[in-house]
C-alpha cells in the first residue's frame, strides 16, 4: 500500500503551513470589508457577490512576502474571507423586522447571534454535504473550480506565477478604483445614477404602461460578467414576462394616472409575488433532486466516523478529513441552546408568553429540519451554477410560507391585529436563522471543492470558516444601522430620507409573512408564478438534452421577474460582455484560462469599489447634519435637480460605456500578454 502523509505535512516530510494565525487575521480583515461592501450592495440592488477569489488574489500579493506560505495558507484566508460573501446575504430577511414595525434598529447582541450562530451551524451541515455534494458528485462547482486555478497559478514560485499574480492584483485593483470614482462622481449628481423610462403601451387594446431602468453600476456589471451568459439570458428572460407582460396586464386594470406610480404598483403588489411562485417551484424542483445524493453523504460521513473511532484516522486522504461527525453533533446542540434561549426572549418581548412552549419547541424543530433541507438546496446549486447565483432568495421565500403557515396551524387566525404583527415578527425571525444556516453551508461546500482541488484538510477549512463567521457576524449589526439610519428601507426610511435602500428580498419576504399570516395574499398570483416555473423547468430540461452547454435556469428566471430592472439590466449587459470578453480570450490569449480569471477578478473589484464607497456615502448621509451638508439625501451634490435630471443622465451614460470600453480595452491586452 502507498502510505499516505500526514495532514500536517507536505509530501517531503517537512512541516506544511496551512491553518496559521497570520492567515486568519489577513482573512478577518478582508472579510470585514468585503462584508461591509456587500451589505450595501445586496440591499441597493438585491444582488451580493463571491469573494472567495479576490480574497485569494490579495491574500497570495500579501503572504508572498512571508517565508514559509503556501497554496494551503491562502486557501484558508480564501476561506475565511468567503463568509462576507455569503453570510451578507441575511439582508434578505432581518430588514423586513423594521419594515414591518417589529424593530426600530438592528440590536447588537440579537443581530450578531442570528449571523454567528445561524452560520456555525451552516458549518456543521455541509460536513456531511461535502461527501454528497462534492467527493461523490459530478457537480462543476465553477466557482470553487475557478478559486482552484487561482490559487495553483498565483501561489507559485516561478516567474510565471509572480506575473499571474502581480496581473491579478492589478485587475482587482483597477477594478476597484474605477467602480469607486464613478461611484463618488455619481453621488456628486454629475453624473446620473441610472437612465428611467416609464411610457403608455397598448396592451390588448387597453392602455397598460411599462418601463425599464438602467442602473449604471460597475458592481451590477461585474456581477453580470460573474453568473455568465445563461444566467444573465435567463434573468433577461424574467424582466421580459415582468415588464413586458406583468406590468402592461395589471398596470391596464387600474384608473389612468401618473405613469412611474402605476407601473411601481404594478410591480410591487402583483408582478413580484408571481416571481415568488416561479422561484419557490424552481427550489423545490431542486431539493425533489437532491434526495439521493443527501441520503449517500450522511452514509459516508458516517463511515468515516467509524474509521477514526477504530482508529484508522491516519488512513484516510487528507482530502478526506472533517470534523469527526461526533464533534459536529455536539457543536450543533450547543448552538440551538442560545439559539432557543433567543427564540424565548423575542416571544417574551413580543406579548406571546402563553404560547411559550409551543413557539420555541415548534421553532427549534423547524429551524434544524429546515435548515438541513435548504443548505442541501443551496449547496447543489452553488456546485451547479456557483455561489454567486444559488437560490437564496428562493429559499428565504419557501422558509417564510413554511414558517407562516405552521404559525398559523398552530395559532389559528382568530388573532387580533397585534398578535398578529408580533406572529409575522416572529415568522420573520425563525427565518433569519434558518437563512444564516443555509447561506454559510451553501459557501462552505464551495471552498471544500477548492480545498480538494489543491490538497487542503477539510477540517481546518471548515475551523476557519467559523471564524469567518464570527468576523462577518460582528460586522454586519453596525453597518445595517448605519445604513438605516443614513438612508432606512422602503417602507421604513429614515426620517427627511426620500430616497430609501430598497431591499427588494426584505421587502417581498415580510409581505408574504404577513400575507399568509392575516389571510389577506393573493395565492393566485403565487400559483401563476409557480405555472411559470414549471415551464421554465420543461425547457431548462429540453435545453440540457439537446443542446451543448445551453440552459435557463428556472430560478433566475423567477428572480429577474420579482427584481426590479434597476436590479437586473445591467447585469445582462454585464453577461453579455462578459462571454464576449471571454470567447475573444479563447482566440487572441496565449493563455486563455488566465485570461479569463483576469475578467473574473477586474468584476469582484468592480463589486468590491462601489460596495465600499457606498458605504462611505452612507456615513455621510447619516452624519451629515453634524457635517453641515445642506442638502440631506445628496450631501456630494454639486449640480441642481435640473442638471441631475437632465444632461447629468447622458453624461453618466456615455461616460459609464466609455470607461467601460477603455477597461475592457486595458484588460484586453493585459490578457493577451499572458
Amino acid at each position: 500500500m502507498t502510505p499516505i502523509s500526514s495532514p500536517n505535512t507536505r509530501d517531503n516530510g517537512a512541516p506544511r503551513t496551512e491553518l496559521t494565525l497570520r492567515g486568519l487575521l489577513i482573512g478577518i480583515v478582508i472579510t470585514v470589508v468585503f462584508t461591509a461592501a456587500n451589505v450595501f450592495f445586496g440591499l441597493k440592488a438585491g444582488l451580493t457577490f463571491a469573494t472567495s477569489i479576490p480574497a485569494a488574489v490579495i491574500s497570495m500579493a500579501i503572504l508572498r512576502y512571508f517565508k514559509n506560505s503556501t497554496l494551503q495558507e491562502n486557501n484558508i484566508v480564501q476561506t475565511v474571507a468567503s463568509a462576507a460573501g455569503t453570510l451578507s446575504s441575511i439582508i434578505f430577511v432581518l430588514p423586513g423586522m423594521l419594515m414591518i414595525g417589529a424593530w426600530n434598529d438592528f440590536p447588537f447582541g440579537v443581530s450578531f447571534a442570528i449571523c454567528a450562530l445561524g452560520g456555525i451551524l451552516g458549518v456543521m451541515y455541509s460536513i456531511p454535504l461535502r461527501r454528497a455534494l462534492v467527493t461523490s458528485s459530478d457537480l462543476p462547482y465553477p466557482e470553487g473550480v475557478a478559486c482552484a486555478e487561482v490559487l495553483k497559478v498565483g501561489s507559485g514560485d516561478s516567474a510565471d506565477g509572480a506575473e499571474a499574480n502581480r496581473a491579478g492584483l492589478l485587475a482587482v485593483l483597477w477594478g476597484s478604483i474605477v467602480s469607486g470614482v464613478f461611484a463618488l462622481v455619481v453621488a456628486t449628481r454629475t453624473f446620473a445614477g441610472d437612465i428611467v423610462g416609464n411610457f403608455k403601451v397598448n396592451y390588448l387594446g387597453k392602455e397598460g404602461v411599462t418601463g425599464f431602468d438602467f442602473f449604471l453600476s460597475f458592481a451590477l456589471f461585474g456581477i453580470g460578467h460573474l453568473v455568465g451568459l445563461w444566467v444573465g439570458i435567463a434573468m433577461l428572460v424574467g424582466a421580459l414576462i415582468g415588464w413586458g407582460w406583468g406590468v402592461p396586464h395589471y398596470a391596464a386594470m387600474v384608473p389612468h394616472g401618473d405613469v412611474e406610480a402605476i407601473a411601481a404598483l404594478a410591480w410591487k403588489t402583483k408582478v413580484r409575488f408571481i416571481g415568488a411562485g416561479t422561484i419557490g417551484v424552481a427550489a423545490i424542483w431542486t431539493l425533489a433532486k437532491l434526495v439521493k445524493p443527501v441520503i449517500s453523504g450522511l452514509t459516508s460521513a458516517m463511515a468515516a466516523s467509524r474509521a477514526r473511532g477504530a482508529g484508522n484516522a491516519a488512513l484516510l486522504p487528507r482530502t478526506e478529513q472533517d470534523i469527526p461527525i461526533g464533534q459536529v453533533g455536539l457543536i450543533s446542540v450547543v448552538s440551538l441552546i442560545p439559539i432557543g434561549w433567543l427564540l424565548a426572549s423575542f416571544v417574551g418581548a413580543h406579548q406571546l408568553g402563553e404560547h411559550m412552549l409551543l413557539l420555541v419547541a415548534g421553532a427549534l424543530v423547524y429551524i434544524v429540519l429546515m435548515s438541513f433541507l435548504v443548505s442541501a438546496v443551496c449547496g447543489y446549486m452553488a456546485g451547479l451554477i456557483g455561489s454567486s447565483n444559488s437560490p437564496l432568495s428562493g429559499i428565504g421565500i419557501l422558509v417564510v410560507i413554511g414558517a407562516a403557515l405552521l404559525l398559523v396551524l398552530g395559532l389559528g387566525r382568530d388573532m387580533p391585529p397585534d398578535t398578529q404583527k408580533a406572529v409575522v415578527a416572529f415568522a420573520l425571525f425563525v427565518t433569519s436563522v434558518v437563512f444564516a444556516v443555509a447561506t454559510i453551508a451553501n459557501n462552505n461546500l464551495q471552498d471544500l471543492k477548492t480545498g480538494q482541488l489543491v490538497d487542503a484538510t477539510p477540517s481546518k477549512q471548515q475551523w476557519a470558516l467559523v471564524i469567518g463567521v464570527i468576523a462577518g457576524a460582528a460586522i454586519i449589526p453596525p453597518i445595517l444601522n448605519l445604513l438605516n439610519t443614513a438612508f432606512g428601507f422602503a417602507g421604513a426610511a429614515a426620517p427627511g430620507q426620500h430616497n430609501p435602500l430598497p431591499a427588494p428580498q426584505a421587502g417581498l419576504i415580510s409581505a408574504l409573512a404577513s400575507g399568509v399570516i392575516r389571510n389577506d395574499i393573493d395565492w393566485s398570483l403565487i400559483q401563476i408564478g409557480a405555472g411559470i416555473g414549471l415551464v421554465m423547468i420543461a425547457i431548462d430540461e429540453l435545453l440540457k438534452k439537446t443542446t451543448k452547454g445551453a440552459h435557463l435556469s428556472p430560478l433566475a428566471v423567477g428572480l429577474g421577474i420579482y427584481l426590479p430592472t434597476q436590479s437586473t439590466l445591467m447585469v445582462v449587459v454585464g453577461a453579455v460582455i462578459g462571454w464576449w470578453y471571454d470567447r475573444r480570450a479563447d482566440r487572441q490569449s496565449k493563455n486563455p484560462e488566465g485570461a479569463k480569471q483576469l475578467g473574473v477578478l477586474l468584476a469582484s473589484g468592480m463589486i468590491v469599489g462601489e460596495g465600499l464607497v457606498g458605504i462611505v456615502v452612507a456615513a455621510l448621509v447619516a452624519f451629515s447634519d453634524q457635517l453641515g451638508f445642506k442638502n440631506h439625501d445628496f450631501p456630494l451634490s454639486v449640480v441642481g435637480d435640473a442638471f441631475a435630471a437632465g444632461p447629468a443622465v447622458w453624461i453618466g451614460g456615455a461616460a459609464f460605456a466609455l470607461v467601460m470600453a477603455v477597461l475592457y480595452g486595458w484588460l484586453g491586452r493585459l490578457s493577451i500578454k499572458k
